[in-house]
């Protein structure tokens, strides 16, 4: 749904909130292979506080648990990772949320060069949960999907930009 090989963002499905945001990284092949690197080792989530449950990169098919805590709540989100792209000019993946997790829907990171410009691009597709607490929440876990995507572009900047 999200699509982390194309360019290009399609529409995405009726009944989601669809966000796409891209910035620069950095600049060049040492750049680039820096962020490619990391990507696809969890550090985009790692880096912004949260603990995911896999050593190593990220693999198709893979089930695991991004841990997050906040004002001393330990919130568990259940993902799967859906795709992963390693080409030339573009790296990243997307994963999609299991039951479990506060939300319903899919999120992408895209690590991709524009001549020596490497940029990162964030998809989400979110919706709310069908039930319970978190289906309540979801105004919130909005804004908190706002923060988190701040916290994901520091994660993978150039040191010291």
């Amino acid at each position: 749904m999200t699509a982390p090989g194309a360019p290009a963002w399609g529409p995405g499905p009726d009944g989601h909130r669809r966000a796409e945001i891209t910035t620069v990284l950095g600049f060049g092949d040492e750049d680039f292979a820096r962020a490619a690197h990391d990507v696809l080792r969890w550090a985009v989530k790692t880096r912004s506080g949260f603990a995911v449950s896999a050593a190593g990169p990220v693999e198709p098919g893979q089930r695991l648990t991004v841990t997050a805590r906040v004002a001393g709540i330990t919130i568990r989100e259940p993902v799967e990772v859906v795709e992963v792209v390693d080409a030339l000019d573009r790296v990243g993946f997307s994963y999609r949320t299991l039951p479990g997790h506060p939300v319903r829907g899919e999120e992408a990171f895209v690590v991709h060069r524009d001549g020596a410009t490497v940029r990162l691009t964030i998809r989400s597709l979110t919706r709310p949960a069908p039930r319970g607490f978190w289906r309540a929440a979801f105004p919130a876990l909005l804004v908190a999907q706002q923060v988190a995507r701040a916290r994901y572009v520091r994660a993978l900047r150039r040191p010291g930009s």
